[in-house]
């Protein structure tokens, strides 16, 4: 069973976005189960590797939005994604000297951020976006 199933209300009614959500949604799960079956050292490097593309396209994508319809929070939403970034490299950095966290620091960290990031951040820009054109 997933651990985390998508729903409307991760939707932000912005189709490619939604589909990328649903991305992170599955790497999340991916994971669980992997730890689930006590496989999640063998995994841990790939949804790391995963999560960094992830965090490369997708938040460029929003970041394009938000920049050409002049999003008013663009700065704020902008730093969060930051924080993301950075928390993935280093955790990357982690892993590869050694000191991997475990991996459901890694899981926490990752449904903590999607549910809090879209619900709260992500879906303030949908309707404004929506208004905008960008579906």
């Amino acid at each position: 069973m997933a651990m985390l199933a998508w729903n409307d209300r991760l939707s932000v009614n912005i189709k490619e976005i939604d589909d990328q959500h649903k991305k992170l949604v599955a790497m999340l799960n991916n994971l669980h189960d992997a730890m689930k079956t006590g496989k999640a050292d063998s995994v841990l490097m790939g949804i790391v590797d995963e999560m960094k593309k992830y965090a490369a396209s997708h938040f460029s994508l929003e970041e394009k939005h938000m920049k050409t319809h002049a999003y008013p929070e663009f700065a704020k939403h902008k730093a969060e994604h930051d924080k993301f970034v950075a928390k993935v490299l280093q955790v990357e950095q982690d892993c590869k000297s050694g000191k991997c966290a475990m991996s459901m620091d890694i899981l926490n960290f990752l449904s903590t951020w999607l549910l809090e990031h879209i619900k709260g951040t992500d879906k303030k820009y949908g309707p404004y976006l929506n208004e905008r054109g960008v579906k």
